[in-house]
């Protein structure tokens, strides 16, 4: 390179510098002014490297023949003063529109041309907001401007639009041509915006011999299908011959496979979820016509275009379903709600359509981004989105009504927030519903029962543990009980129905300092679930109790220590053993939920799957382990038992599993994925006596990975028990070591045993386990 060229392009490099932010309209006139309009700035790549590879991508054919250079209509966006144009124009492409929004360049452009290339269109424009016709262009042509666009700092709000624009005004049978250096952020956004419909393809454009120490530019092409195929994407770009270009080249080979596998997951038919553009374009049927039974996830909104963007499902009723009171409707769930049954699950997503006795339903799942907006936001938000689904005969003047599923929480204060090394950021609350369970509104005093959760973030749509707050002596007798429902002229006929308004604690927020955790009551149905599970071990549990013999209990998983603290109250010959991997987790079961370890209660913080394994191997070859306890201080004083000693040869009665997954995105919330590895079922198995009960409560979406633990669990158990529990995720497992095992005919009199060990016989409490145990059903 000579001086004369060096001393140009140093001058071009602190000229751009100058710029800052490229999607600055007064920074690229200042640009502009300074340069001049005989002074053309070319990005990426000269006339000599461009001419081939463009020339051969603008000869698209059409339902006929080819479509000549003179009648392709070419747009090129974001034109600056490069003499692409010019080049162009000169090879016979005479119709070219070119489009920017600084004043000064288009002027400069128009004086440049205006006698050599009288043909040729200049309009002052922005390129995210173009005012033409949809289809009007045969050809974009962009060289650079996607990339200005999608500044890292700035996202992705500009370049969507643009894209979007792109798609509305290309003809079927077009082509966008994208001179792009191929960071990774923007083909995060140019592979998936065309998707369906497109055929596209990725080509590296020759480097100059003088350019060998320059970036990479490519060339993308995509190109507009009249069917809304899905295709992967092509290329000619051979990683091997990039060798100074590693990291660029790198990126977008990882760019590539991670889409196109997408790609092949969609055509295999996989969990899809569409963009409001692609149902659009048919790839799930006409959406203006009705489709009994259609159901299509799709994402709703889009940077820059709207406030938010949307979890959807879109739901066309069931034949059946009918009549409807409205054609279209939304359908709201709040982020507290979304990991429900009943509107996580296809099955539940149905039940929702035909009460809402809408013909369409779009359910919307809210999520933590858009905690801060208020209802009427969001519905004006959703409102234009709505509208592009509506059915074809829909009224445009007519409103599409929105419905709402509530929180379920009338009042919330939040009692302490605490991050642990460990767990991660933990909440302890104080909630009043909405709704609750009848049982719950008879047996306790007040008309807004208070209840303590203990959540983690890291699962928050799962509440871990959930006590009841009372006054001392607040929960009634059964005689109590059928009085006031004697007395009563309404009462709730199932779960959920709605509470009176109003309360008599005595804080002015609704929240009382005089209660306390009642250990007593069981708030959570997959704990009464577990404990109704004991019915399947009634005999061997009531010969202990008749020979003054111990129940040996291990609990794997702390949480709030109701459970525990549980058995402790109600199983009087029970030994229970508490392993829990987090101390801070420890302190707040102590702190905030009264929590209280004694001679027969004991917590230790260790590792519970090498407490089973060991514990296996201690029962089967006999010898007692030599780990001692230590006694550890914990951050707020306490002194917790650090690791768990082993007893000679004492088997485990029963063997509770009751921990979450710190990395739910498997698919398994409940519990971690080593409990359910089989090493670890079979450590289980032996270190449970022979009448042994193992337990886990189990929570997942695909019924895929419970068929896969089922499958796990028969293996090794010989009979196998489940209790699902009606519109919840949990679903609790029973396993038995024993050969010979329970029949189902005599379950409801081993629960009236059960009850009896537990002193609940006369307890509304018993009558709970009661209706648990009736549900339980063998796994086969």
């Amino acid at each position: 390179m000579g001086k004369k060229q060096q001393k140009k392009v140093q001058n071009q490099e602190e000229l751009l510098k100058t710029l800052g932010d490229f999607t600055s309209k007064e920074n690229w006139d200042s640009f502009f002014t300074i340069r001049g309009s005989d002074d053309a700035f070319e990005w990426y790549a000269e006339w000599s490297q461009l001419k081939e590879p463009l020339l051969s991508n603008l000869t698209i054919p059409s339902s006929n023949d080819a479509v000549s250079a003179k009648e392709l209509q070419i747009l090129v966006p974001g034109c600056g003063n490069s003499k692409l144009s010019e080049y162009l124009y000169d090879e016979g492409f005479c119709n070219i529109t070119n489009v920017d929004f600084s004043k000064v360049v288009i002027s400069d452009m128009l004086r440049r041309n205006i006698r050599a290339r009288p043909v040729m269109k200049w309009r002052v424009m922005d390129m995210t907001n173009m005012q033409f016709a949809k289809e009007s262009f045969g050809a974009v042509l962009d060289k650079g401007g996607l990339d200005a666009l999608m500044e890292p700092e700035l996202g992705s709000k500009l370049g969507t639009q643009y894209l979007s624009e792109v798609k509305r005004l290309l003809k079927v049978g077009g082509r966008f041509i994208c001179l792009t250096l191929a960071e990774s952020h923007v083909l995060g956004l140019l592979f998936p915006k065309f998707r369906y419909g497109w055929k596209m393809g990725i080509h590296p454009i020759a480097l100059k011999p003088s350019d060998r120490s320059s970036l990479q530019t490519f060339m993308v092409v995509a190109e507009k299908e009249n069917s809304p195929a899905l295709c992967q994407i092509s290329s000619t770009v051979d990683q091997s011959s990039f060798g100074g270009l590693k990291n660029q080249v790198h990126g977008l080979f990882q760019a590539l496979e991670d889409e196109n596998k997408i790609r092949a997951d969609y055509s295999s038919g996989s969990d899809i979820t569409y963009a409001l553009e692609d149902l659009k374009i048919g790839v799930e049927g006409n959406l203006a016509e009705l489709c009994p039974s259609r159901r299509v996830q799709l994402s709703l909104g889009e940077p820059g275009v709207s406030l938010f963007c949307y979890r959807a499902v879109l739901l066309d009723a069931q034949k059946d379903f009918g009549p409807f009171a409205y054609q279209c409707a939304v359908f709201l769930v709040p982020k507290t709600r979304a990991h429900e049954w009943l509107f996580s699950s296809e099955e539940g997503q149905w039940a929702v359509v035909e009460s809402s006795k809408a013909a369409r339903l779009i359910m919307i799942l809210l999520d933590s981004s858009h905690s801060d907006a208020n209802m009427d936001d969001i519905q004006k938000d959703l409102s234009p989105l709505i509208m592009q689904l509506a059915l074809r005969d829909f009224d445009d003047e007519a409103q599409i009504p929105f419905m709402a599923a509530s929180d379920g929480i009338k009042q919330r204060k939040i009692v302490q927030e605490i991050t642990s090394p460990l767990t991660g950021p933990i909440i302890v609350d104080d909630v009043i519903y909405e709704k609750v369970d009848d049982n719950i509104s008879r047996l306790f005093a007040s008309e807004d029962v208070i209840f303590r959760r203990l959540t983690f973030q890291r699962t928050e749509s799962l509440v871990q543990s959930e006590a009841v707050l009372s006054k001392e002596g607040s929960p009634k007798s059964l005689a109590d009980i059928n009085q006031k429902i004697g007395q009563s002229s309404s009462k709730s006929k199932k779960k959920g129905n709605q509470k009176k308004s109003g309360s008599n604690v005595s804080s002015s927020d609704g929240f009382s300092n005089d209660l306390k955790v009642d250990h007593s009551y069981l708030a959570s149905s997959y704990h009464t679930g577990i404990i109704s599970g004991f019915t399947l071990i009634s005999s061997h549990l009531d010969g202990l109790a008749s020979t003054g013999g111990t129940v040996r209990s291990v609990v794997i998983g702390l949480g709030a220590g109701l459970l525990p603290m549980f058995l402790r109250k109600h199983l009087s010959f029970a030994e229970i053993e508490v392993l829990e991997l987090d101390p801070v987790v420890v302190d707040l079961a102590r702190d905030y939920f009264e929590f209280r370890d004694d001679e027969r209660l004991k917590v230790h913080v260790t590792d519970g799957l090498k407490y089973v394994k060991d514990a296996a191997h201690v029962v089967t070859n006999g010898y007692e382990n030599n780990v001692s306890e230590a006694k550890v201080t914990s951050s707020n004083g306490n002194s917790i038992l650090s690791s768990a000693p082993l007893k000679s040869t004492e088997k485990i009665d029963m063997l509770i599993v009751d921990v979450d997954s710190s990395d739910s995105s498997s698919g398994l919330s409940c519990p971690a994925a080593d409990f359910v590895e089989e090493s670890f079922l079979m450590a289980a198995k032996n270190s449970l006596s022979d009448q042994g009960l193992f337990v886990i409560n189990l929570v997942s979406r695909s019924q895929a990975i419970k068929d896969s633990i089922y499958s796990k669990l028969k293996s090794v158990f010989p009979h196998l028990f489940h209790l699902q529990l009606d519109e919840d995720v949990n679903d609790v497992i029973f396993a038995l070591k024993t050969e010979t095992c329970i029949t189902e005919d005599k379950f409801h009199e081993a629960s009236q045993q059960l009850t009896r060990l537990l002193n609940l016989e006369n307890s509304p409490w018993g009558q709970n386990i009661t209706e648990a145990t009736s549900k339980i059903k063998r796994l086969r």
